[in-house]
């Protein structure tokens, strides 16, 4: 049996070495803890350090806060495309609604005014809605969602609040037409507010004509034109339009006159239709007197002899002259017989 020779050297030197590596941790370690606790050495190196790894976390990192920032984006997006179709069609709706009510607004405004009109005239009217309108260019025309049933005859005068339309030509038991004044089979008695002339406004599709105007008559660019009642069909005084021009006819005798109407002809939803002529349309009867056959005005007669002067009496020194036999009625000054 071998004597015992003990462990190898080298053994023994790595169990010392291995002691004194351990010992001098421990002596690290422990100065390491009284440093910190001393002066908080280590605390500032460890916030060096978080500062030194900031990039590295923040590197580390970026993975996955774009995938999280792209899930956002697409639901933010999803959800910015439905509150918009969701607004676009409540502005759909709102103005929808703004419209019709300025619509409401409008003809509220213009019920209104014809109101007002009938209220301040004291006529009998009856209010009737547009139903149609002719959109031939020649001719000037408005079908009523009113007929016979409620009234309405052929013959009775259509009036806005701005003035004179025209006049139903043609009634059914629900409904009735109106001609325009701006129609070219249309022509109306007017008179000048101004001075009194008399003349006829003939229309012309999209206005309205006076014709044989005469040099001598007065009539000027802006001059109101009313209705002048002759005939019995038109009340007098209704407004039928303005002068806008003046220009010499082919002969250079006579002027003839362009109108713009009074009333609304292209606008508005409702009309008032005339039930009776008012009695100042209607042409006086003096006593003695039968009054005059409708027809068409002369524009260069004076007023009718239906308003002639009442006879003066003979002074009281001479003798009344025994009246004059009754004849037919004198022409009205300015007339040629």
């Amino acid at each position: 049996m071998p004597p015992y020779a003990g462990p190898p050297v080298a053994s023994r030197q790595g169990d010392a070495s291995s002691t004194l590596r351990l010992l001098a941790y421990l002596a690290l370690a422990i100065t390491l803890i009284v440093l910190d606790d001393q002066g908080g050495w280590l605390a500032r190196l460890r916030q060096q350090a978080g500062v030194v790894a900031q990039p590295v976390w923040a590197l580390a990192g970026l993975p996955g806060r774009l995938g999280a920032s792209v899930r956002d984006n697409a639901a933010s997006h999803q959800q910015l495309v439905a509150e918009n179709r969701e607004l676009r069609n409540q502005l759909l709706l709102a103005n929808a609604r703004l419209t019709r009510l300025q619509t409401a607004a409008l003809d509220n405004a213009q019920l209104r005014e014809l109101l007002n009109v009938a209220e301040r005239s004291g006529l009998d009217v009856q209010l009737a809605p547009i139903l149609d309108i002719d959109l031939d260019p020649v001719r000037q025309r408005l079908v009523l969602d009113a007929g016979s049933r409620k009234g309405v005859h052929v013959g009775q005068a259509v009036i806005d609040a701005g003035g004179l339309m025209g006049q139903v030509i043609a009634v059914t038991p629900l409904h009735s037409t109106v001609l325009l004044l701006t129609d070219p089979d249309h022509a109306v008695p007017v008179t000048v507010a101004r001075n009194g002339v008399r003349l006829i406004a003939y229309g012309r599709g999209d206005r309205l004509e006076l014709r044989d105007i005469p040099l001598s008559a007065g009539v000027e660019v802006g001059d109101e034109i009313v209705t002048s009642g002759l005939g019995g069909r038109f009340p007098a005084g209704f407004p039928v339009g303005r002068i806008l021009e003046l220009s010499p006819d082919d002969t250079h005798a006579f002027l003839v006159g362009g109108l713009e109407p009074a009333a609304k002809l292209d606008r508005g939803r409702d009309v008032l239709l005339l039930r009776s002529v008012p009695e100042i349309a209607r042409m006086p009867v003096t006593s003695g007197l039968e009054p005059p056959s409708p027809g068409p005005a002369d524009p260069d007669a004076a007023p009718a002899a239906g308003s002639a002067r009442e006879p003066v009496p003979p002074p009281a020194d001479r003798p009344a002259e025994p009246p004059a036999p009754a004849g037919p009625p004198a022409a009205a000054a300015g007339e040629r017989p």
